[in-house]
């Protein structure tokens, strides 16, 4: 529970935005990361009651590993069956195998090492070191994505993304080839304006392929493209504007990063403070 409260009493905001996106308005790094530390359990106990399994889509970036820390750290985190929980990355830099920079690194160490995952549950991207060059490597986890799913891409109950300054989300960059791709695909990504420049993604449309996407930001740095995306800023501009789950879409947020959030685009029931448990929030998830 966060003691975040708003810059306006919660009846004077507006409410524009749809019942697919939510902002959720956190005080701090900390605070942010215990709040989706602690949902995350509680809605995945609740899936495995409803399914067999669970593909969640992981993420690297500073805020996104504090969350899979908190989720270590987290006392209910052996209440979950993780022999059923399938985890996979929405990107991976090209770089070798145990890279201190490889997200799948920084995942084991902050959560994976922690839990009862199964080794052939944990799908990390193929390394540089794998002997495969970048657009077999794409092709070997596109693969092994459709094998999940008996010949179709399996639907992601989590997808966990961050959120670059520029709005860049995994390694799909503005004014690149890769947010323009129209398919649901894993993709090879030579140009990236952040080292390494050899990176694989998936694509936006098998991102959206997800139930639930929950982007993690934080930061001042991180407000005007938060705002523009919010806004309805050109996908190929601002990429981040173009994820949409098919059930919700939830930006968890600290105060710094809503700095530049219009007060409209922020919706009376999408505002967690301290004086709403849970319970309270959870009501009609999904």
């Amino acid at each position: 529970m966060t003691t975040a409260q708003p810059a306006l009493p919660l009846h004077q905001r507006g409410s524009t935005v749809t019942t697919e996106r939510r902002v959720l308005v956190h005080a701090d790094r900390a605070a942010l990361a215990g709040s989706v530390a602690a949902r995350f359990l509680t809605k995945v106990i609740d899936l495995l009651d409803e399914r067999s399994e669970v593909h969640i889509v992981l993420t690297g970036g500073s805020v996104g590993i504090e969350v899979l820390a908190a989720i270590a750290d987290h006392p209910g985190r052996d209440q979950i069956d993780w022999g059923r929980v399938h985890a996979w990355w929405g990107d991976e830099r090209w770089v070798p195998t145990g890279h201190a920079d490889r997200n799948v690194q920084q995942a084991r160490e902050a959560l994976l090492d922690h839990v009862a995952i199964p080794a052939a549950n944990i799908h990390a991207f193929p390394a540089s070191d794998e002997g495969l060059d970048l657009e077999a490597a794409a092709g070997r986890y596109r693969d092994e994505l459709l094998a999940a799913g008996e010949g179709a891409f399996p639907t992601f109950a989590i997808t966990f993304l961050g959120v670059g300054p520029d709005g860049h989300i995994a390694s799909l960059f503005p004014e690149r080839d890769g947010p323009r791709a129209t398919e649901a695909d894993v993709i090879a990504v030579h140009d990236s304006p952040k080292p390494p420049p050899q990176r694989l993604t998936l694509t936006l449309p098998l991102i959206n392929r997800s139930e639930r996407i929950w982007l993690v930001l934080a930061g001042a740095d991180k407000a005007a493209a938060l705002g523009l995306a919010l806004a309805g800023a050109a996908v190929a501009d601002v990429p981040v504007g173009g994820v949409l789950g098919s059930k919700r879409t939830v930006f968890f947020i600290d105060e710094e990063a809503s700095s530049e959030v219009p007060e409209s685009l922020i919706a009376p029931t999408s505002y967690w403070t301290g004086a709403m448990d849970q319970a309270e929030w959870m009501a009609g998830e999904d």
